[in-house]
């Protein structure tokens, strides 16, 4: 029954990296969307 509990982590790290993807693709959009003051844009602004 090892290859049970293999399968089962080999799912969880590629789902964690799929998510850790969307998560960085959605912080990325949501800097470059920002068209206020880089206080109202949390001071990450590349200007």
């Amino acid at each position: 029954m090892w290859y049970f509990t293999w399968i089962l982590g080999v799912l969880l790290a590629a789902s964690l990296g799929v998510i850790n993807v969307m998560w960085l693709e959605h912080v990325g959009m949501d800097e470059d969307s920002c068209t206020g003051t880089p206080e109202e844009c949390g001071g990450k602004r590349g200007d």
